[in-house]
């Protein structure tokens, strides 16, 4: 198996860039469709740390973190739990800006996802996409890896379904992926998602990822533009500067979000990720003023508000998701986080 992962120099790998931004036009039509699913667009806006004024220029940066928050933040408070996935639906490609014309002016629909994978660093930071060669298909991946972004489910099916788009730009409106993956557990309101994309959908998975059969990407561009597509690469890149990397415990938070899924989060495991020694990493986050054993506690406080919000999920696969081998152990930390047990905390919130 070949993994195609592009961007960096000497390879083709693009992990955690140093920018902290999403290009607005990742927000094209956000408020009239709060408003069209029953959200307060100020409220929820101002929950975020969104600037509405920035949403009408499409080459302006968004904080990824306030980006993901007021999706998460539209769903709760319109009450459209599928909020990201019908988001991405009605998204057409050319509302996508820079990224989404890189994608229409490239010659074929397989040379498009290479091109929209290479660019997409510059449109959207602290984010994995790549394309993995499984033979007869391409398993195209997304996955969101900012420390401080753990709940990110209406964002990874925002951008599958804008990545869906795209393909059924060209491929027609019946086309369907092989399979679709999410991260994150199984919604309330699933069925939704197979009618979607068309397709078995499976969450639980290691990422965000649409399974495409080769043949299908054969296909002939009809925007193809060769010199508008150097235009659009080479401004896309000029639109975005250097910033500082991400501290050394928004990387670590990131790795402990990605490994908890395998059980307890193991410090020399998360050290060799991140290129350390466990020393090393025990030192810098002490310089921090916060212990592995807290950073991994906080990570899992406040994912399981999150999980329980789900309801959906039950308290024991909730204990495997953050990681602990049996139930009780999580009801143990919870009571110390927050005084109840998990299921009272449920049922208080959503008596809300």
């Amino acid at each position: 198996m070949q993994t195609l992962m592009i961007g960096q120099p000497g390879g083709f790998s693009v992990g955690m860039e140093s920018n902290r931004g999403v290009l607005a036009a990742a927000a094209s039509g956000l408020s009239e469709f709060i408003t069209d699913k029953g959200g307060d667009v100020d409220r929820i806006f101002g929950l975020s740390g969104i600037d509405a004024e920035m949403l009408a220029q499409p080459t302006l940066s968004l904080g990824l973190v306030n980006y993901c928050r007021v999706l998460e933040e539209a769903a709760r408070h319109s009450g459209f739990d599928n909020f990201g996935l019908h988001y991405g639906r009605q998204f057409k490609p050319q509302s996508l800006g820079l990224i989404g014309y890189i994608g229409l002016c490239s010659a074929t629909l397989e040379q498009a996802l290479h091109n929209v994978v290479n660019a997409f660093p510059w449109h959207q930071h602290d984010t994995l996409t790549r394309l993995v060669d499984k033979g007869d298909c391409w398993r195209l991946d997304y996955q969101v890896r900012h420390g401080a972004i753990l709940c990110r489910r209406q964002d990874a099916e925002l951008t599958l379904g804008m990545f869906l788009n795209l393909i059924r730009h060209v491929a027609g409106k019946h086309w369907a992926p092989r399979e679709v993956h999410f991260e994150h557990p199984r919604p309330q309101q699933w069925h939704d998602h197979s009618k979607v994309f068309d397709a078995p959908v499976w969450f639980d998975q290691p990422c965000n990822s649409l399974v495409i059969a080769k043949r299908d990407l054969a296909r002939a561009m009809p925007e193809s533009d060769p010199l508008l597509l150097m235009v659009m690469q080479d401004a896309i890149r000029r639109l975005n500067g250097e910033a500082p990397p991400q501290n050394i415990v928004e990387q670590a938070r990131s790795q402990v979000n990605l490994s908890l899924m395998q059980g307890e989060p193991v410090l020399e495991e998360v050290a060799e990720k991140l290129g350390l020694s466990s020393w090393s990493l025990q030192r810098r986050l002490r310089e921090e003023s916060i212990s592995f054993t807290a950073l991994v506690d906080n990570v899992r406080c406040e994912m399981a508000t999150h999980y329980l919000q789900n309801r959906q999920l039950s308290i024991s696969e909730m204990a495997l998701l953050l990681g602990y081998s049996e139930v009780s152990a999580f009801s143990r930390a919870f009571r110390r986080w927050f005084g109840i047990s998990p299921r009272q905390w449920r049922q208080d919130e959503l008596a809300v």
